[in-house]
């Protein structure tokens, strides 16, 4: 019974020995790319989304197809 205990042991050891392992190599080291322009990015992405959108939507004269009611009458029938 004694080997089955300590192969049980050993291998509790080496399991979180090879977790602890694997938290290390997932921390980052020095900051990257995304760490340092990441938000900066975004921000001017958004920025750069919305005015494109508010100029479309308001400057280059697309008919959005509103609601005509109040501006359209109807036409009188023809009788035939």
């Amino acid at each position: 019974m004694f080997p089955l205990v300590k192969n049980a042991l050993n291998r509790l050891q080496v399991r979180s020995i090879q977790q602890t392992m694997a938290r290390q190599s997932h921390q980052k080291r020095t900051p990257d790319f995304h760490d340092k322009y990441g938000n900066a990015v975004l921000a001017g992405g958004a920025t750069f989304c919305i005015a494109t959108w508010t100029y479309v939507a308001t400057q280059i004269g697309i008919e959005w197809n509103l609601s005509p009611v109040g501006r359209v009458t109807p036409k009188e029938w023809r009788n035939q």
